[in-house]
């Protein structure tokens, strides 16, 4: 008889891999939201209070909204502190892409560079240019080399990029 469950029990939490300073930055933004944040919001569930009738209190209403997305935001930056693998590359040679690299590309289709840095989901940002090890793009490069040339599946199509440098 064949098992539903999945292949990891329910009290395992996933690793977040993490740079040293996603780390920082993830640290930084729960001091504040158990601090000043939470404070803040205090203070405006117990202003909405003061209005009167919390039925048709839209200040008190938006105030809990606030309360419960601060909350929630509080346990899972907990969860992935707890289960946080920090990445030194410090040690690394530079040959090879891994977390923590920044990664000079060339689309082979457009002839434009790219420069992309892969960090663990949590830190992610492509406005920044900052991937995660988890993207499509990501996953293709990680552990490829200077001058390599990599196809990578998206969404879209197949894009092609050429290694031209790694930075560690």
């Amino acid at each position: 008889m064949k098992s539903n469950r999945s292949a990891r029990p329910n009290n395992v939490e996933k690793e977040t891999i993490l740079t040293a300073s996603g780390l920082r930055r993830l640290e930084e933004e729960l001091e504040q939201l158990r601090g000043p944040r939470r404070k803040e919001i205090a203070e405006r569930i117990r202003l909405a209070k003061e209005f009167g009738d919390l039925s048709e209190n839209a200040e008190y209403d938006d105030a809990k909204n606030e309360q419960a997305f601060v909350e929630g935001r509080i346990l899972q930056l907990d969860q992935m502190l707890r289960s946080a693998r920090v990445i030194d590359n410090s040690a690394a040679s530079g040959d090879a892409v891994s977390v923590g690299a920044t990664v000079r590309l060339q689309d082979l289709a457009t002839r434009g560079e790219l420069r992309y840095t892969i960090v663990g989901s949590p830190e992610a940002d492509p406005l920044l240019d900052l991937i995660s090890n988890e993207s499509p793009v990501g996953q293709a490069l990680i552990g490829r080399k200077k001058g390599e040339t990599v196809k990578i599946r998206v969404p879209a199509g197949e894009i092609r990029y050429k290694i031209l440098e790694i930075v560690q």
